[in-house]
C-alpha cells in the first residue's frame, strides 16, 4: 500500500500576537481549498512560538495560534471533522551559541504548521494490448487473437481459428468474471465503403459476421451469452501491418 503523503504549509507571526491578517488568512485557506478534497484524510494544526518569555505563557500563545488558524477554517466553510489535531506545541527552544541570525530564526518558530495528511494518488491503468486472454485484465484491454484471421470475403472460421479460440475457450472459463465484445474487421474496401460484402451472404456485413462466427462458436464451446456481446467495425480500425492482418476478430474487455 502506497504511504500517505504529507503536504505543510506554515503561517508566521509578528511577536507575542496571534491575530491572522487578511493575507495570512487568504493564503492558509486557499492552501486547503486548492488541494484535491477527495484525497485529503486529515488537517492538523501545530502552533508553536519562539523562546522568548516564560514557558506556561508561550504555551497559552501557540495554543491561541492554532486555534485562530482552526476558527478561520471553520469560518470558510472547512469541515470541522477532518481537523483531528488543534495543538499548541510553545516555544521552541534554541541553543543561541551556535545559531547564526538569531532574529531570523526566531521569527521562523512565531508560527502555526498547517499539516494536510493526504490519500494516495488511485493508480492510473492505461488499457493494453495481448495475444490471448490474461488473469489480470483491466477494462480496454484488447485481445488480438492472431490466428484467429479469415480468407478474403469470407466469414468461415478455418481449422487453425477453431485451435485458437479452443485455447481462448479455456482460459475463459478459468477466469468467469470477464465479459468482452468481439469486434470484426475487414480489408481491402475502397475508401468510401466502410463494410465488405460476405461472399456466402452476398450482404455487406462481413465484419459483423466474422464477429458473429466467434461469438457463436463460443457459444458452443459453453461461453455464457452473458458475458459476450459482438459488433462489426468494417475497415476503420486497421492495424497497418497488411492486409491479411486486417481480416480479424478481437475481443476487447468491458467488464471485470
Amino acid at each position: 500500500m502506497n504511504a500517505q503523503e504529507e503536504v505543510v504549509h506554515s503561517v508566521y507571526f509578528e511577536f507575542d500576537k496571534f491575530a491572522l491578517n487578511e493575507v495570512q488568512s487568504k493564503e492558509v485557506v486557499d492552501f486547503i481549498k486548492k488541494t484535491d478534497s477527495t484525497r485529503i484524510e486529515s488537517i492538523q494544526i501545530f502552533g508553536y512560538t519562539d523562546d522568548i518569555g516564560k514557558e506556561a505563557y508561550n504555551f497559552k500563545l501557540s495554543t491561541k495560534r492554532a486555534a485562530a488558524i482552526q476558527n478561520k477554517f471553520i469560518e470558510s466553510g472547512i469541515k470541522s471533522k477532518i481537523i483531528v489535531t488543534i495543538e499548541g506545541k510553545g516555544r521552541i527552544l534554541i541553543d543561541d551559541d551556535i545559531v547564526e541570525n538569531l532574529p531570523e530564526k526566531r521569527s521562523k518558530n512565531r508560527r502555526v504548521d498547517v499539516v494536510l495528511n493526504l490519500k494516495p494518488l488511485p493508480k492510473i491503468e492505461i488499457p493494453g494490448f495481448y495475444s490471448t486472454i490474461q488473469k489480470n485484465h483491466i477494462i480496454g484491454d484488447h485481445v488480438y487473437l492472431d490466428n484467429v484471421l479469415f480468407e478474403r470475403g469470407s466469414s468461415k472460421l478455418t481449422f487453425k481459428s477453431k485451435n485458437e479460440l479452443d485455447k481462448i475457450a479455456k482460459l475463459l472459463h478459468k477466469y468467469k468474471n470477464l465479459q468482452f465484445e468481439i469486434q470484426g474487421h475487414v480489408c481491402c474496401t475502397p475508401p468510401y465503403q466502410k463494410e465488405a460484402i460476405d461472399k456466402d451472404t452476398k450482404k455487406r456485413q462481413l465484419s459483423t459476421n466474422r464477429a458473429q462466427s466467434v461469438y457463436k462458436y463460443l457459444i458452443f464451446k459453453k461461453i455464457p451469452k452473458t458475458r459476450m456481446t459482438f459488433k462489426g467495425y468494417g475497415n476503420t480500425v486497421p492495424l497497418g501491418k497488411g492486409a491479411e492482418y486486417d481480416r480479424r476478430v478481437e475481443l476487447v474487455i468491458t467488464k471485470i
